[in-house]
């Protein structure tokens, strides 16, 4: 009976460790340097299943090519148009943290409220397709459990009602 009381004790305090590094920011991760618009593609999904891209069939042999797919944001009148109604809802949601916003592109950052993790979100007008591709990927992990996927999906839901 005393190994389960320490083996819980210690599962307690790692789990204490955890949030307070999460609260100290020490799980935010480095931002990416690489993101934006080169040759009409956003940055690659992730390796790891991690991220979603509506780009993500471009990387021919890409080992998360399959989980990364996701379809792009349908337009709501223009591209600019369209992504002012998106810059819009993402303001109106909490922890999110505003990058880079220009007539044709935003970048997003995504905090989640208790252990602080942060994901890079961009979305760019692509006029060769009609349409808003974007990508959505952890930081920190080899695995997103589908929150990247659902945030997109809740997004598209969101403009689509605005």
């Amino acid at each position: 009976m005393q190994i389960i009381k320490w083996i819980g004790i210690g599962v307690a305090a790692i789990a204490a460790l955890a949030l307070l590094a999460g609260q100290l920011g020490l799980l935010k991760g480095t931002p990416p340097a690489d993101l934006g618009v080169r040759e009409g593609k956003l940055k690659k999904p992730s390796e790891t299943a991690n991220s979603v891209s509506s780009q993500a069939l471009l990387w021919p042999g890409h080992p998360q090519r399959e989980y990364a797919d996701i379809a792009p944001l349908a337009l709501r009148g223009d591209g600019p148009a369209t992504l002012a109604k998106l810059k819009n809802v993402l303001q109106s949601l909490p922890d999110v943290t505003l990058v880079d916003s220009r007539a044709d592109y935003l970048y997003v950052q995504f905090t989640t409220r208790v252990m602080k993790f942060v994901d890079d979100a961009e979305f760019w007008f692509d006029p060769a397709s009609g349409m808003i591709q974007l990508r959505s990927s952890s930081r920190v992990g080899s695995r997103d459990f589908g929150v990247n996927r659902q945030r997109i999906e809740a997004l598209r839901e969101r403009l689509a009602a605005s």
